[in-house]
């Protein structure tokens, strides 16, 4: 034991370590849920607009390109970049240290550890991304991620290494959108929480990781079908995935449901930055 917490308090781990017990990078991290609870919010609502015959891009860019377009908008993004570092920062953390990196452990690995440290270098990924695309907002230069995403695979389908490429893509969001629905339907976000949450809090998890689950398994369904079809317009992320399931049977109606359940989600960001595990 003795020689475990020497382990933990020296080397690369040790400095990583002793970055986490900074309550000021912990809270700074916090807000990383806030600000994503807000995207989510804008997303809902564009969502909800769309479903009244509305424009506007349902994804990420179009969170961001609103928020840029209101008076205080672009401080907002620069806010927001710093807060989306930091939590990406923290997810690295927690690859190195393994998750919930201020809940000191005996250091040993197993599989389920190894899993939690590939998920938090996942997270830390989409976390930086979510802070460069805050910067090219703030600075004007934001773009559609759905024409980005039609653009690039437009380039792939032009070898087959590509079309392979896009498939192993669209199955991944498949993937992950199927972990979200289950992590939602068996309640097992629960365990990323401090204490016994309320009865308001469940339902909002349950809701928003099942609704979050199905329009990412929908964009990754829609790559496939972009490949298989030679058709990259279809390729364009959760946007393309959002406005197919509008043009659907019900689609109005559905709409809604998307739009409160990615609600839901967001509201659920605004419980984890309170009492989310760190």
């Amino acid at each position: 034991m003795a020689q475990n917490e020497a382990n933990r308090t020296s080397g690369f781990s040790g400095a990583v370590d002793r970055a986490t017990d900074s309550t000021t990078f912990e809270r700074v991290a916090r807000a990383g849920h806030v600000m994503s609870g807000f995207v989510h919010l804008l997303i809902a609502y564009i969502v909800i607009q769309l479903a009244f015959g509305s424009g506007g891009n349902a994804d990420q860019s179009g969170a961001l390109g609103t928020l840029a377009s209101e008076p205080g908008g672009r401080f907002a993004l620069w806010v927001a970049a710093i807060v989306f570092v930091a939590m990406a920062l923290w997810r690295l953390a927690e690859t190195v240290l393994g998750p919930h990196a201020t809940e000191h452990s005996d250091g040993d690995d197993d599989k389920t550890s190894l899993l939690d440290r590939v998920k938090a270098f996942s997270l830390a990924v989409v976390y930086f991304a979510f802070a460069f695309s805050a910067v090219q907002f703030a600075r004007g230069g934001g773009k559609s991620s759905g024409e980005q995403n039609a653009g690039l695979s437009a380039r792939l389908m032009q070898s087959g290494g590509g079309k392979f490429v896009l498939i192993v893509v669209g199955l991944v969001a498949i993937g992950v959108g199927i972990y979200h629905v289950y992590k939602g339907a068996a309640k097992n976000f629960l365990d990323d929480l401090k204490g016994t949450p309320s009865k308001f809090v469940e339902p909002l998890g349950v809701v928003g990781y099942v609704a979050k689950g199905l329009v990412i398994a929908g964009a990754g369904v829609l790559v496939i079908v972009a490949v298989l079809n030679s058709d990259p317009s279809k390729a364009t992320g959760i946007d393309g995935a959002v406005k197919t399931l509008g043009s659907a049977p019900f689609g109005q109606f559905l709409l809604v449901l998307a739009g409160l359940g990615i609600a839901a989600y967001g509201l659920y960001s605004f419980v984890m930055a309170r009492y989310a595990r760190m």
